[in-house]
C-alpha cells in the first residue's frame, strides 16, 4: 500500500473525527429549530459561554472580577480554591438551566405567535448579549480548558488503537472521545425526540404554537426544556472544542460552520446533522488533501459553503430534511 493511500486514510479518518465536532454543535441549532422553527444564532455563543463558565468555575474565579475592580478599586480575581471537573460540569448545567429559564420568561414567552423571522433576530440579539456577559463575567483571554480528556496524537499500529493491513494512523484521542459522546447524545436525542411525550410536545409547538396552547401543551415548559438540552449540547461541544484549541471567542464561530452542516443534513432532522457533519468534516479535509495543492491550499475554508450552495439549489430541504409546501 503506497505510502499516498495511506496519508489518504489517515486524512478520511481524522475528517471522520472533526465531522462529529460539527455535528454536536448542529444538534443544538435542530433541538432549538424543532421547538420553534427558528435558527438559533446564538448556539455557538452559547458553546462559547458555557465552555468560559466551565472554566470559570473551576479557577475559582470570581464572575464580573474586572468589573467589581474597576468600580470599587479593589484586586478580587479569585476565590482560593479550585473546584473538580466533574462538579464544575455539573455547576455550569445548571447555569445554562438558568439561562434557559431566562430567556423563556424575558424573551420568548412575549414572542409567541410572532413571524420566525422576529425570534430569529432576538437569537441575533441574545448571541451579542451573551458573547458581553461572557466578556465582562470571565474576561477574553484565552483560557485553557483540561477536564480530564485524554489528549495528543496517537499512533495506531498493529497492537494500537487501529491497524489496517499492518499499517498505522494518527488519531487525535480527543476525536475518539468526541465520537463516542456524539454518537451516545445522538441516540439519546432521537429517542427523546420521536418516542417521548415531551418530544412530541416539542414537534407540536414547532408546527404551530396556537394549536399546541389550545391542546394543552405548556409552551413555557417546552421552550425550558429544549433551550436546557441545547445548552447541554452547547456545553459538550464547548468542552470539546475548548480543550482543543483553547476557550476564546473565535469559538463562537463553529456556528457558521455548523449553518452548512444543517442545510445539507436538514433543519428538522437529528440524525441529519451528524450525518451532515461527517459530510462536511471528512469533505473538507479529503478535499484539501486532493485538491488544495493543486489550488494553493485554504480550500477547508470555504469547500463546506460551497457544497452547501449546491444543496439549496438542488435540494433546499437537505438529505432528511421536511419538504414544506405552502399552498395560498
Amino acid at each position: 500500500m503506497s505510502d499516498q493511500l495511506i496519508f489518504g486514510m489517515e486524512v478520511f479518518l481524522n475528517g471522520l473525527m472533526a465531522g462529529v465536532l460539527y455535528a454536536l454543535v448542529a444538534l443544538g441549532f435542530v433541538l432549538i429549530y424543532k421547538a420553534s422553527g427558528i435558527f438559533n444564532y446564538a448556539q455557538g455563543v452559547m458553546a462559547l459561554f458555557s465552555a468560559l463558565t466551565l472554566v470559570g468555575i473551576m479557577e475559582g474565579q470570581i464572575p464580573f472580577a474586572h468589573l467589581i475592580n474597576a468600580i470599587f478599586g479593589t484586586e478580587l480575581h479569585h476565590f482560593g480554591w479550585h473546584v473538580p471537573a466533574l462538579l464544575a460540569i455539573l455547576l455550569t448545567m445548571g447555569v445554562m438551566v438558568l439561562l434557559a429559564i431566562c430567556v423563556q420568561k424575558f424573551v420568548f414567552r412575549h414572542l409567541v405567535g410572532q413571524e420566525p423571522i422576529i425570534l430569529f433576530m432576538a437569537t441575533i440579539g441574545l448571541a451579542y448579549f451573551l458573547e458581553g456577559v461572557g466578556d465582562i463575567m470571565w474576561g477574553s483571554e484565552i483560557k485553557k480548558l483540561d477536564v480530564g480528556l485524554p489528549q495528543g496524537i496517537n499512533l495506531a499500529i498493529d497492537d494500537a488503537t487501529f491497524g489496517i493491513f499492518g499499517y498505522g494512523f494518527f488519531i487525535d484521542n480527543l476525536d475518539l472521545v468526541a465520537t463516542v459522546i456524539a454518537a451516545l447524545l445522538v441516540g439519546a436525542l432521537v429517542i427523546f425526540a420521536q418516542y417521548t411525550k415531551q418530544g412530541r410536545a416539542m414537534r407540536a409547538v414547532a408546527d404551530d404554537h396556537q394549536a399546541a396552547l389550545s391542546v394543552g401543551v405548556s409552551l413555557n415548559f417546552i421552550w425550558v426544556m429544549v433551550w436546557s438540552v441545547a445548552g447541554f449540547v452547547a456545553l459538550v461541544a464547548g468542552i470539546m472544542w475548548g480543550t482543543k484549541s483553547g476557550v476564546q471567542f473565535s469559538l463562537s464561530l463553529i456556528a457558521l460552520k455548523a449553518l452548512p452542516v444543517l442545510m445539507l443534513g436538514g433543519f428538522t432532522s437529528i440524525p441529519g446533522a451528524i450525518i451532515g457533519g461527517l459530510i462536511i468534516g471528512v469533505g473538507e479535509k479529503l478535499f484539501e488533501f486532493a485538491i488544495g495543492p493543486l489550488v494553493g491550499g485554504a480550500t477547508e475554508n470555504w469547500f463546506a459553503y460551497v457544497l452547501a450552495l449546491i444543496f439549496l439549489v438542488f435540494r433546499p430541504q437537505g438529505l432528511f430534511g421536511e419538504k414544506i409546501i405552502e399552498r395560498v
